[in-house]
């Protein structure tokens, strides 16, 4: 997440409020956070100002001495902790917005770019009040974590927070699926009854030892039940394929089992991966040029598309990519952690190309290149 950094006052714990710019609100001070150039003349009943003064006289909470004031927006939440760091926690110019369940999870992947804690703090009141600080007219909200069925019942909660704060948001849920193997859990996120979820769902092989490995678990089978839980109960489905040295070469035979076993998912997504957290730990036994898997990269992705299902390529380069399949890319990483390189200023098609994540700004592809016209086509949507 986006953090800026400043100089505490007053502050004793967390505040987390809705940013203000305007200082003109009435209602609902005690929840907006003032953001001022001027720290003098400031109205009360703020929970807490921000400005970039570095002389301030305050009794209550706030943080000085911000240099990067253009970088809060009307209706952004954040949260502001003892140490003066400022955490965006959402962003209303962002189409990545997401809520972060549990820090917890039942696997342990071979990639995954934020690994689990093994204990923490419930973060669900935290949530429900997040939720109601989050602009109304949002368009769609991701579930993520850590997993977040591991908070049971309280998943139903965030959702139906969300349904009575965003009504028309729609919502992401990222899921390893393994609760959903339990038929009344699956009933009970049907019951919901949200317009607008998909249920994403990371499968990693079509052999299921294979797919054990890389997850940490023997949870293969369940995964697939869950699946098929989901799918009884008319959830939407989406699958989520993460691409590295381990699950490459049996791209072409996934998709193969995807679409034999599950012809009912919406979406199948193809993802390079974030070389931090576990990735940069294993790094040697995951890291392969996603230019040196385009040949299996390309089979999948058309052999599910030209049967119908929506295919997808997320995290990925252009310039990389063989042009047949360009058309599959979308912009995915979120804004805040994605980058570009100095030789993408020049290429034709710098404007629609997702980027790179910064932290694999020492581990890409070498084949990164401008491209000097565009034929990249249309996106699935």
């Amino acid at each position: 997440m986006k953090q800026i950094n400043g100089t505490p006052i007053n502050i004793k714990t967390d505040i987390l409020g809705r940013i203000t710019l305007n200082g003109k609100n009435i209602l609902n001070r005690k929840d907006a956070i003032l953001v001022k150039k001027d720290a003098t003349h400031v109205p009360w009943g703020y929970s807490a100002l921000i400005t970039n003064s570095n002389s301030v006289s305050e009794r209550r909470p706030c943080v000085s001495n911000v240099k990067r004031l253009d970088e809060f927006n009307e209706g952004d939440v954040v949260l502001i902790n003892e140490k003066g760091e400022i955490v965006f926690v959402y962003e209303i110019k962002s189409s990545h917005n997401a809520i972060f369940a549990t820090g917890r999870c039942n696997h342990h992947c071979i990639m995954c770019p934020q690994p689990p804690v093994p204990t923490e703090k419930d973060k669900t009141a935290f949530n429900l009040k997040l939720i109601s600080l989050i602009d109304k007219h949002t368009k769609e909200i991701g579930i993520t974590g850590g997993e977040p069925t591991l908070l049971g019942d309280k998943l139903f909660e965030l959702i139906r927070q969300i349904q009575k704060f965003q009504p028309k948001a729609g919502i992401s849920l990222l899921t390893n699926g393994v609760k959903f193997a339990d038929k009344s859990y699956a009933l009970k996120l049907a019951q919901c009854g949200h317009h607008d979820l998909q249920i994403d769902v990371p499968i990693f092989s079509d052999i299921a030892d294979e797919h054990n490995h890389i997850v940490g678990a023997n949870t293969f089978y369940k995964t697939v039940q869950g699946l098929y839980n989901l799918a009884l109960f008319h959830q939407r489905i989406g699958l989520r394929i993460v691409m590295h040295k381990l699950t490459y070469k049996r791209l072409p035979q996934l998709s193969d089992f995807i679409y034999h076993n599950f012809p009912f998912v919406s979406q199948v997504a193809f993802m390079q991966m974030e070389t931090t957290g576990n990735a940069n730990t294993n790094y040697e036994e995951l890291w392969i040029d996603p230019h040196d898997y385009n040949d299996e990269l390309k089979q999948a992705v058309l052999s599910l598309a030209n049967r119908g299902i929506c295919t997808q390529i997320y995290n990925a380069q252009l310039c990389v990519l063989p042009s047949e399949i360009r058309r599959f890319a979308i912009c995915s990483i979120s804004d805040w952690k994605d980058t570009y390189l100095p030789e993408c200023e020049a290429c034709k098609l710098r404007e629609k190309c997702g980027g790179l994540f910064a932290s694999n700004q020492e581990h890409h592809s070498i084949y990164i290149n401008p491209q000097t016209e565009d034929i990249t086509g249309s996106p699935c949507v």
